[in-house]
């Protein structure tokens, strides 16, 4: 057996891979920081062999919860992902597999890879319709892409800003981006068609790819949390903050959405932007009016369960700070590591599938509160 995670996105190290059934590993720590959840190895001349693999530092890692009725994502090919038999005891996280080929890739998630996004903005730049612009350079000299897309023949023009994976490790943000984008270019979708009659959509589909490729859960290549960067980000540790909000205070923002995962709750939900300092009744409407055109659209979503709300807002996050600052609807949008407890599916949880549909559907409540962003 050898176990390697020299790759894009690859974080284990290998405590002791002699025995096939005890395999002892831990998790890296995040670049500059101390963050660590995110896994992503590959286990090479397994064919057969009964495999337990067991993370040996989960219970010191960021989320301990996360790890509670969490079953780790395995593929043969890297591209159709399921979930296998795992338990966490005693601040170990192990699960087990008979691999039916030569070698299989673990995951924390299903990964989402740099020379994947790089092909989703090439084939993206050549619709009709949109224009790709590089903001910057990320801490290590990465592209921080941004995609516009509009109609010409449009009419009232709003802002709409949907950015994704401020943090690495929650690859479903990205997953999500392929379904609300490619809605979005359909030209047959009368959705789509009418949300560009109205509106300029400013996505980045990454706001953290150097984070991305290091393996990193929650932070860029400076260590920086970019979550928490909104109210005075800096060229120096988080530049793709910068750029970000820069270009933001050029267009002006009507509209934001910021795409995550969430570690512990087993729930698609929607958090932040609804209790700044100058929270506005019209913003408060426009977020029950959105909740109520997504619960409506796609199943996966629920209001019940969340972050519990009140108390004082952090303004250095995305979304209060767009809130606060451009008085529009802004919030953030959270999906499950686990599975949705409300729809569970045994054989591959929640999935990039899953989050495409919710990415396309998301389209769809954008779509009715459009008209009455301002």
């Amino acid at each position: 057996m050898k176990i390697s995670s020299n790759f894009d996105s690859g974080n284990i190290e290998v405590v002791d891979a002699s025995d096939p059934a005890d395999v002892r590993l831990r998790i890296r720590k995040d670049t500059a920081a101390d963050f660590f959840q995110w896994f992503h190895f590959r286990a090479s001349g397994v064919r057969g062999v009964d495999c337990r693999f067991s993370i040996l530092n989960a219970g010191e890692a960021s989320y301990r919860k996360g790890w509670e009725n969490y079953r780790a994502c395995a593929s043969y090919d890297r591209a159709h992902w399921f979930r296998v038999p795992t338990a966490y005891e005693e601040g170990v996280l192990s699960f087990r597999l008979s691999p039916q080929h030569d070698s299989v890739y673990f995951a924390y998630f299903a990964p989402y890879s740099r020379e994947r996004h790089r092909d989703f903005i090439a084939r993206c730049q050549v619709a009709p319709g949109v224009a790709l612009e590089v903001l910057g350079e990320t801490v290590n000299g990465d592209d921080l892409d941004l995609l516009v897309i509009s109609d010409p023949d449009g009419s009232a023009r709003r802002a709409c800003w949907v950015i994704g994976r401020q943090h690495p490790g929650e690859t479903m943000a990205e997953w999500w981006m392929e379904g609300f984008v490619d809605r979005l270019l359909d030209r047959d979708d009368d959705v789509a068609r009418a949300v560009l009659e109205g509106a300029t959509l400013y996505v980045v589909p990454n706001m953290n790819p150097d984070g991305s490729v290091l393996g990193n859960l929650r932070t860029n290549a400076a260590g920086a949390n970019l979550n928490r960067e909104w109210a005075g980000p800096t060229l120096e540790s988080s530049p793709e903050v910068y750029h970000v909000r820069r270009r933001m205070t050029e267009t002006g923002v009507d509209f934001a959405l910021d795409v995550h995962g969430d570690e512990s709750l087993p729930y698609v939900f929607i958090a932040g932007g609804d209790n700044v300092p100058s929270m506005s009744d019209r913003q408060r409407q426009l977020l029950t009016a959105y909740f109520e055109s997504l619960t409506r659209a796609n199943p996966d979503f629920q209001t019940e369960h969340g972050y519990p709300r009140g108390g004082k807002p952090n303004l250095t996050m995305c979304a209060n700070d767009l809130a606060e600052n451009f008085g529009c609807l802004a919030m953030t949008l959270e999906m499950p590591f686990k599975d949705n407890a409300n729809a569970p599916n045994d054989a591959v949880g929640w999935s990039p599938d899953r989050c495409r549909r919710l990415g396309a559907d998301c389209l769809a409540a954008l779509c009715d509160v459009l008209p009455i962003l301002r």
